[in-house]
């Protein structure tokens, strides 16, 4: 039985060689009618059920347009091949739209009872140097109960960082709710265009499920396509979301020719333009350099290749239900003609829109003097109706702004400015504000935050900040109109002035003065990319100046905590002088709030577990700009640890040294950064009950600010905006251009700031 198996197998071979020989001569005659410019196609154009068109290939038969476009056709187990790119499982290829979906990874982090730690597994997609970029319709979603992940490109050479916070509160999973991914056991947040990097990484130093594993056993993270994604409770309490499609998740790729820039430069390669058909288009690439190509109109196939196997016209006539036509159809290159048969005539795309021509001329034109005069009845009687409509409609605004003005206490707040003054505080119209931002044109926008959207705008001539709040709770109309009354009063030198509101709109306004320059946190961007060096002098100032302003907002009769600490919030005004920004709407919210807000990085953990705004927040977020002075570092870290992590693990073993900004590093200054160090590290002590108040911070600031070792190094020139700034000392500041001086602090008011940072 044996050697009658072997006899079989050898002919069963043999018979397929010859079939295979006599493929190959076949192949090679047919293939010469490709030489009067048509492309020859791939022998496969499939793998696994996936359709793989022109420009990829099968990478085995070597026929894509390039290496960048070959796709893997693997064997994943008992005969069943699948599609892959690298790493992914390719799910399908959109030639039109110049996309691709694969499956992604879903990163996971559980907590091990075994080993009382945190075990995670963490993903990263390198699309470097190949044709495709993360589609920004991918949203970077969270799932968990008590989880902080990031998003980054590439460590150390990337420029993109983002974070997503989710959270049950005092881990509550019934306060989920099925199809609302809003915060509360599920986060999602988008990507920019231009990514072609992707990795993931979880905080579990300040973030773990060892509380509540019992109830939540683990938190995930993937970017994926956010129109493929139901929240479901059961994620939270089952691993359902990792093991219902093998610990992957659905994303989207844009891909584009990317040998030239753009199709103006592609063009004129003849060589290698990517556009083959005769009837094709260019279209440049809308994520990243590059173009794509599709068939023109009336067109269709596929656009890479030439001659038959490309654009073919569509013959219209053929598909009704697509291209209607209800009398006479006639095809030709790229459209079609639909006209109505012979004695009839009118448009033949609709149903009955031909009729018979059986009324004489008269009769035509007779009718037609008749449709004029009912044409201008109707039109004069509709003008009349337009004006009365727009009456109405003026009207209602004017009833609606003033149900506005009540319902947010603007009669309350004019009987307070009339019994106790109105100390220069406006109250402005709505068209006011209308007019000043163009109804609110995106092109004024400056700013965009969780309490508020703000806008550039000119109001009687002078520039200012115009801030839309959210919507106010009805019930704390009072509080919201006390509150305003004091924030009016707010006048300190580092903090942004309230020049007045509005609140003829569904939402208040709040009109800021408008600080010209950059902020605190590009400031530190300069000073980490080294294209300006800040002294210890100026970096203490600027600390002292905004702790001075916080310590001030807390310590009114009726406390403004600020909610948002953080450099971008805190502007440079001439002379680098400091000004906390973005407070005012965040007195306007709830004390406890449904949902974490603020930046992450900056948010006090003490929060995130009850989500009740407190003076001790603000005192964390400013210890965490505080060693972000001292370090130069980003609050999040490339070593995937938080920096007050980082930072408060180094000052407890005696090596914070080596986290010190080298540039401001003297043996001179040790015992200044030594305890603006001690002092950054007492606003990081959880529990926040044990933190000094910003009073202390600030007068602590103060004194170190002055200290006579911090002077000893002059500012350098910094150029901004076509605009020089030297801070000399680290008091006495000079803003200059190319034709005049302006902003000069005099020798006087150094000794009046240096009597004020001394009390």
């Amino acid at each position: 039985m044996a050697p009658l198996r072997e006899v079989m197998v050898a002919m069963r071979a043999a018979f397929c060689e010859n079939i295979w020989l006599l493929m190959l001569l076949l192949s090679t005659a047919l293939a010469a009618p490709f030489a009067a410019g048509e492309t020859a196609l791939c022998k496969n154009t499939t793998c696994g059920g996936v359709d793989i068109p022109y420009p990829f290939g099968i990478s085995t038969e070597s026929c894509a347009m390039g290496s960048g476009f070959d796709v893997d056709c693997t064997d994943t187990g008992n005969g069943v091949y699948k599609p892959f790119y690298g790493d992914v499982e390719l799910l399908g290829i959109d030639i039109q739209r110049g996309q691709a979906r694969v499956n992604n990874h879903i990163s996971s982090s559980c907590y091990d009872a075994i080993s009382k730690g945190m075990n995670s597994t963490e993903w990263f997609l390198n699309l470097t140097d190949t044709p495709f970029m993360l589609s920004d319709s991918n949203k970077f979603t969270v799932v968990g109960c008590r989880t902080l992940a990031y998003i980054a490109d590439q460590d150390y050479v990337g420029k993109y960082m983002s974070g997503c916070v989710s959270g049950c509160r005092r881990g509550d999973v019934s306060k989920a709710m099925n199809g609302i991914c809003s915060g509360i056991g599920c986060c999602q947040t988008a990507i920019p265009k231009g990514l072609d990097y992707y990795q993931v990484f979880f905080d579990v130093s300040s973030m773990n499920t060892s509380g509540i594993y019992n109830r939540t056993p683990c938190s995930y993270a993937v970017l994926m396509d956010s129109s493929n994604f139901t929240f479901s409770t059961t994620y939270l309490t089952s691993l359902e979301f990792n093991s219902t499609n093998d610990g992957q998740a659905p994303m989207v790729l844009d891909w584009a020719i990317r040998s030239a820039n753009t199709c103006e430069e592609a063009q004129k390669k003849n060589d290698s333009y990517a556009c083959k058909s005769t009837n094709s288009e260019c279209f440049n690439s809308t994520n990243g350099s590059g173009y794509i190509c599709n068939c023109s109109k009336g067109y269709e196939g596929n656009p890479y290749l030439q001659g038959s196997n490309g654009c073919r016209d569509i013959d219209e006539c053929l598909y009704s239900k697509t291209y209607p036509c209800y009398g006479k159809c006639r095809n030709k290159p790229g459209d079609f003609d639909c006209t109505c048969q012979a004695g009839s005539k009118g448009n033949a795309t609709i149903p009955g829109g031909c009729r018979k021509d059986f009324l004489p001329l008269k009769a035509r034109l007779g009718i037609g003097n008749v449709v004029c005069v009912l044409a201008g009845l109707f039109g004069f009687l509709g003008w009349e109706v337009i004006r009365h409509k727009r009456s109405m409609k003026k009207q209602a605004l004017l009833r609606q702004t003033d149900e506005f003005f009540q319902q947010h206490g603007g009669q309350l707040l004019l009987e307070m400015m009339k019994v106790e003054g109105n100390a220069g505080f406006n109250l402005y119209d709505r068209q006011e504000i209308e007019t000043a931002t163009n109804n609110f044109n995106k092109a004024h926008i400056v700013g965009e935050g969780g309490q508020g959207t703000v806008y550039r705008a000119v109001l009687g001539g002078v520039a200012v900040a115009i801030k839309m709040c959210k919507e106010i709770d009805e019930s704390r109309k009072m509080e919201f109109v006390q509150e305003l009354v004091i924030l009016c009063r707010v006048n300190h030198p580092n903090i942004v002035k309230l020049l007045g509101c509005c609140l003829q709109f569904e939402a208040p306004i709040l009109v800021y003065e408008f600080v010209q320059n950059k902020t605190l946190q590009e400031l530190m961007d300069l000073q980490r990319s080294r294209r300006f060096y800040v002294t210890l002098g100026t970096r203490l100032r600027i600390a002292a100046e905004s702790a001075g302003a916080l310590a001030h907002l807390h310590s009114l009769p009726h406390p403004v905590l600020h909610g948002d600490v953080k450099p971008a919030n805190i502007l440079l005004a001439e002379g680098l002088v400091a000004k906390v920004s973005d407070f005012g709407c965040s007195t306007i919210d709830e004390n406890t709030q449904a949902v974490p807000k603020g930046t992450p990085g900056y948010i006090d953990p003490d929060y995130l577990l009850e989500y009740e705004l407190t003076a001790k927040n603000d005192i964390y977020s400013f210890g965490v700009i505080l060693v972000e002075l001292l370090t130069g570092m980003k609050p999040l870290s490339k070593e995937r640890k938080s920096l007050t992590s980082l930072f408060l693990e180094a000052m407890a073993d005696g090596t914070v040294r080596e986290l010190l900004d080298s540039d401001i590093v003297d043996e001179a200054c040790m015992r200044v950064i030594h305890r603006a160090a001690v002092l950054a590290s007492q606003c990081l002590v959880v529990p926040g009950m044990a933190r000094p108040t910003m009073a202390l911070v600030a007068e602590e600031l103060k004194y170190l600010a002055l200290a006579d070792e911090v002077h000893q190094c002059p500012q350098p020139p910094f150029v901004l905006e076509g605009m020089s700034f030297m801070d000399m000392g680290s008091t006495v500041s000079i803003w200059y251009d190319e034709s005049r001086t302006s902003g000069v602090y005099s020798l006087e008011n150094k000794a009046v700031l240096s009597t004020e940072f001394s009390r």
